[in-house]
């Protein structure tokens, strides 16, 4: 019969101030700043709530850091001396990557929708892109709306430009026109931008 296997935990790991260089664990950054026996300082400047602020040896500052069970990180490396904070190294860099998120979700997203008519588009088609195009740039996204010529239609080409700019006379009240009908080999194409609220 075959024995079980037996179960031993894992020891700890060390924390950063033991000394050891802990490996990046595979998709995880490097450490962007020197933390504990990394910082190089002969002295640094200790700000923060958890502490007396003032000029430290870097031994009482890992000393104090020590006592709370916490990390010594660097974070301005160029001042004189060096500024240091006393924190828990994982959850400020957990802080910064989530601030780092709102600030990307806040950077706007251009969105440009595509709308395609043919230079012979029947009212019933003209009038259900057209509702489309509202909804679109009711939502902030941009309208590119192209007139696509195939074989011998490019002879209707100013076909083509009347419907664009009847198109953009309709919407009028949701977008400004950004870029006026502009023929690029077989699609005459027309830009508009949602009118700001």
């Amino acid at each position: 019969m075959a024995k079980k296997p037996v179960y031993r935990p894992r020891p700890a790991a060390p924390r950063p101030n033991s000394g050891s260089q802990r490996p990046a664990q595979a998709g995880q950054p490097k450490e962007q700043h020197a933390i504990n026996d990394r910082i190089r300082a002969q002295q640094v400047r200790l700000v923060g709530d958890n502490v007396e602020q003032g000029i430290y040896s870097i031994q009482q500052a890992l000393r104090m850091a020590d006592e709370q069970e916490l990390d010594l990180v660097e974070i301005s490396p160029n001042a004189e001396p060096p500024v240091c904070k006393i924190l828990d190294y994982q959850k400020f860099l957990y802080q910064q990557k989530k601030h780092q998120k709102e600030q990307k979700a806040k950077a706007v997203k251009v969105v440009v929708k595509e709308i395609r008519f043919g230079p012979q588009t029947d009212d019933h088609d003209y009038n259900f892109k057209l509702k489309h195009a509202i909804g679109f740039l009711q939502e902030g996204a941009k309208v590119k709306a192209y007139v696509f010529f195939k074989g011998r239609s490019i002879l209707f080409k100013e076909q083509g430009e009347v419907l664009l700019l009847r198109f953009a006379n309709d919407l009028e009240d949701y977008g400004k026109v950004e870029q006026m009908p502009l023929l690029e080999g077989k699609r005459m194409i027309i830009m508009l931008s949602p009118k700001k609220k």
